[in-house]
């Protein structure tokens, strides 16, 4: 439903109030590679699968429906569809054609979003009704004011970006991001409450519901209220101009965000000397810590120069403050910090991207400087940059972010230490060079565990060595039973005879010892005889043997050998006899 009709249909009263929301995530709102047109059509996407049917609309009924051309819905979906910078795709086209050949429009899914990442709720009527460089900006604003955030014009304008031109892939200036937010409260989406925030801030009030839903004159008279409350002046256009400050353009300058001490009292000595004798050029490269876009929107609207009024940022002590010291032997009542501004070099600060979420809750200064010269201090002694990155990101994956009451304390006492033993390639027990396991770590731990099982033995009364219990004479006799009773005594490995070698008969396949004249014809001596009478003639025959007569064998077969002067068989088969016997036995 396009604008016009949608407050067409809330005149007449009889059209359904737009109240869809869809969930966005984050990274199509910050990333620079997606462009806004993008983020208007995922919100539209999604919004239409959220029914049954899934979203079955055309690029053109998709067109009509955020009022682009139908060219512009291609060109964010065919962003949506490939992968981002991490990877990761947002929608998915699953084409369909009928049996007949003739194509179909499309079924559009979008991904299911972690449980983990960060998103915002969106009206799927803002999409409807604002431009996509609008629908950005008010994405923005809802972000920050579901967590909190007071946004500024610098932050709002580095959120938005060229996507054309000479400058594509740049932030928009102030001023231009400054026109957008007046076009989105122009369209009653958001409520801009003119320095009714901290330090002179404007407050945004992003609205979730339609406007023809909301009572008429209600987002008016919040901004009227609101507006009152600063100056009764009108002009055409309130918002800021590039190098003329942050107030309004009808010659009133800048607003102070910071008081002076002479504006309080006259006889407060604690004010700055500012002789204003010209300006001390900032850093190139440094960043402010715990608001960096804050730092960049002053490096760009100053020209890289920051006024500190001759270099002289000491206040100079002003009479009360004597007195207190002088009453608490020489320590301040209050200590505050007026030095120079709290910087952060780029290399620190990229090694401390896992944990910014904790840098940002650190309220101190001063820890947040230690954290700082610690990370600088473990670099310097040659800790790898990836290392050091690597180590805080794993050892923030395994808290829970509410566990973590004091995040200075967890960042300089968990996060940011070493552990592991003397060696420096060692990593929490893994080398950081090879990935292995580290020795030195693992005897270390053998003898903790030792130490800690003998002083438990000896709180219990048993023996140190082995957790035997004293006899009747106070001394430990089953230690050695216990110890083999836990641990058995290795069975030895089974040897051979010693003395000659061993081989089987050739006749009769009887073992026997491989000496003498067995080397030679490997028979035994029976069948040694038996072989010599064989081969002799019968004349040569002794009469024992010729008396002989001939094996009955083993089946009742005769084999044709002579039996055994005292047996009816010969030694082979007797030899055979025997083995069947003795394997029957056993």
């Amino acid at each position: 439903m396009s604008a016009v009709a949608a407050s067409a249909a809330a005149v007449d009263g009889s059209a359904p109030v737009r109240r869809q929301r869809v969930r966005v995530p984050m990274r199509l709102v910050s990333s620079p590679h997606y462009q806004d047109v993008a983020l208007s059509v995922y919100v539209k996407v999604k919004a239409l699968g959220m029914r049954p049917e899934g979203c079955q609309a055309k690029s053109t009924t998709i067109a009509s429906y955020l009022g682009m051309s139908p060219a512009s819905v291609e060109r964010g979906m065919t962003q949506l569809r490939r992968p981002g910078p991490d990877g990761v795709v947002e929608l998915v086209s699953d084409r369909r054609t009928l049996p007949g050949g003739t194509g179909t429009s499309a079924v559009r899914t979008v991904r299911v979003m972690t449980r983990t990442e960060a998103f915002v709720w969106l009206p799927v009527a803002a999409a409807e009704d604002l431009t996509p460089r609008q629908l950005r900006a008010f994405a923005l604003l809802s972000y920050a004011q579901a967590r909190g955030i007071a946004l500024t014009e610098a932050e709002l304008a580095a959120g938005l970006r060229h996507h054309s031109g000479q400058k594509a892939g740049q932030p928009l200036s102030v001023t231009a991001a400054s026109a957008v937010v007046d076009e989105v409260e122009s369209a009653r989406w958001v409520t801009v409450q003119r320095r009714a925030g901290a330090q002179g801030r404007h407050r945004y009030i992003a609205h979730d519901i339609a406007p023809e839903a909301r009572p008429e004159g209600g987002c008016a008279a919040v901004a009227g209220v609101a507006e009152a409350t600063v100056t009764s002046g009108a002009w055409e256009s309130v918002s800021s101009l590039v190098g003329e400050g942050s107030g309004s353009p009808v010659g009133e300058g800048s607003l102070a965000n910071r008081e002076s001490p002479m504006t309080d009292s006259p006889d407060d000595e604690g004010a700055f000397f500012s002789p204003a004798a010209g300006e001390v050029p900032v850093v190139e490269g440094a960043r402010a810590v715990g608001n960096p876009a804050a730092a960049t929107a002053r490096t760009e609207a100053g020209g890289g120069l920051a006024l500190r009024a001759g270099g002289n940022s000491q206040p100079s002590p002003s009479k009360r403050e004597t007195a207190k010291r002088s009453s608490r032997g020489g320590r301040s009542a209050r200590s505050s910090y007026d030095g120079p501004q709290l910087t952060m070099s780029p290399q620190i600060y990229a090694v401390l991207e896992p944990v910014h979420l904790l840098l940002e809750r650190v309220d101190s200064d001063f820890v947040v400087r230690q954290i700082a010269r610690e990370v600088g201090r473990q670099l310097r002694e040659g800790t790898d940059a990836e290392r050091l990155h690597h180590r805080l990101t794993a050892r923030f994956a395994k808290v829970m972010l509410s566990e973590i009451r004091d995040p200075g304390r967890w960042l300089l006492g968990v996060a940011l230490p070493r552990w592991g033993c003397g060696f420096r390639d060692c990593e929490a027990g893994v080398l950081w060079s090879t990935s292995k396991d580290c020795e030195v770590c693992a005897e270390i731990v053998q003898d903790r565990t030792a130490a800690r099982r003998r002083a438990q033995r000896i709180e219990q009364s048993l023996c140190p060595e082995h957790g035997a219990r004293p006899g009747p004479g106070g001394r430990y006799t089953g230690g050695m039973l216990d110890d083999a009773t836990r641990t058995p005594a290795p069975v030895p490995a089974q040897r051979g005879p010693q003395g000659p070698p061993r081989g089987s008969c050739g006749g009769c396949g009887a073992r026997i010892l491989v000496v003498g004249r067995a080397l030679e014809d490997s028979l035994c001596k029976p069948c040694r005889e038996e072989a010599v009478a064989l081969a002799a003639p019968s004349s040569a025959v002794p009469d024992c043997l010729a008396r002989a007569v001939t094996c009955r064998g083993g089946d009742g077969v005769p084999c044709g050998r002579r039996s055994l002067p005292t047996r009816s068989v010969c030694a082979r088969h007797l030899a055979q006899e025997l083995a069947l016997t003795s394997a029957e036995a056993s």
